[in-house]
């Protein structure tokens, strides 16, 4: 597995994606919103392949597969639109 930071290739540690979900549940576990969750996880996980980042959201944030990726796309979006809004 690869994280793309610009457009250099970094390898990832497996350690990093266990965390990740491991954080995640325990945020659940804590009655945090699946989406504040997901979004924990997001940015742990940002660059690295969407289909790792939908694992982790399903293991992490118990979300259905389907879920998963709607949650990554708006995760994606929304940091997205708050990097831009704090550059400006």
């Amino acid at each position: 597995m690869t994280k793309t930071k610009n457009t250099e290739t970094v390898p990832v540690d497996k350690a990093i994606i266990v965390e990740a979900i491991a954080e995640g549940r325990k945020m659940i576990e804590a009655g945090k919103s699946k989406i504040d969750t997901a979004l924990a996880i997001y940015e742990k996980l940002e660059g690295i392949e969407q289909g790792v980042i939908v694992k982790a959201f399903i293991e992490g944030a118990t979300l259905t597969e389907k879920g998963a990726l709607t949650y990554w796309y708006n995760c994606r979006r929304r940091l997205a639109k708050e990097r831009r809004k704090a550059s400006k």
